[in-house]
């Protein structure tokens, strides 16, 4: 791909994670009804809203790109050309979504032969989108213009923030020990956040997220933006994020292996 195909692929997914967010905001903050998707005791809420900004930004890839496949939460993929894959998570926390809270997101990525190479996060009451370019640069873009953005540069976890979504998204004891295995080490560790972390991570106010449980769709798209940025995200392995399950972002290599060393 060129350069300036990537550019015009940018474009084209900032421009549908916004309309997309225009269409969330109709339902955020009121009294919309939600479904339990859990067939378990787990709390897995859906809403119209995820469906309807899924149905969306379907319609518009399959209009733009008709030989692309279609990767999302809330319906069915769709194979494409076996090549170009995008990857679509309507509205990222959905729980703090139906709770007025404004940390969610929707996010939209694309992966080229299973590489991600561009991604934005979209976060539309506060007017904020955050995009990546794989070897490119990241950006952040509100009311007062865009910005190229860059993580911070802490190498030691004395010196680290760290956040996660919420002690529940471990699943399992072992795995939330060794969470607070890390947090022990690190100067502050908060909860909340969702989606929205990555992109304070990638904009340089936190330094590390450490999480769990992740679908591919939760951390797809977010991989372009951390690394345009310089940040470093793997599973707790070190290896992949595509897959997602437990993942860890962090600022710089440095801090990243540090994190790791205490995941083991």
């Amino acid at each position: 791909m060129t350069i300036a195909s990537r550019a015009e692929l940018l474009r084209f997914t900032v421009e549908v994670a916004r309309d997309a967010g225009a269409i969330a905001l109709k339902y955020f903050r009121t009294a919309m009804p939600v479904t339990n998707k859990s067939t378990t005791s787990r709390f897995d809420p859906v809403t119209e809203a995820d469906r309807e900004v899924e149905r969306l930004i379907r319609r518009r890839i399959e209009a733009a790109y008709p030989a692309h496949g279609i990767v999302g939460e809330e319906e069915a993929s769709r194979a494409g050309d076996g090549i170009h894959q995008w990857v679509i998570d309507p509205i990222d926390g959905t729980r703090a979504f139906i709770s007025g809270i404004p940390l969610w997101g929707i996010l939209l990525g694309l992966q080229i032969r299973n590489e991600c190479i561009l991604g934005a996060l979209h976060q539309p009451f506060l007017g904020e989108t955050f995009t990546g370019v794989r070897d490119g640069k990241a950006t952040f873009e509100n009311a007062a213009g865009l910005q190229t953005i860059r993580t911070r540069q802490t190498t030691d976890l004395a010196d680290a923030i760290l956040y996660s979504t919420h002690p529940s998204i471990f699943g399992q004891q072992n795995d939330l020990d060794r969470f607070h295995k890390v947090a022990g080490h690190c100067r502050l560790m908060r909860y909340g956040g969702d989606c929205y972390l990555y992109g304070l991570l990638a904009a340089g106010h936190i330094d590390l997220v450490i999480e769990g449980g992740l679908a591919p769709y939760d951390i797809i798209p977010l991989i372009p933006i951390i690394e345009a940025a310089g940040g470093v995200v793997s599973n707790w392995e070190g290896g992949s994020a595509i897959g997602g399950g437990r993942i860890v972002a962090a600022a710089t290599p440095e801090l990243h292996q540090a994190a790791l060393s205490l995941l083991v």
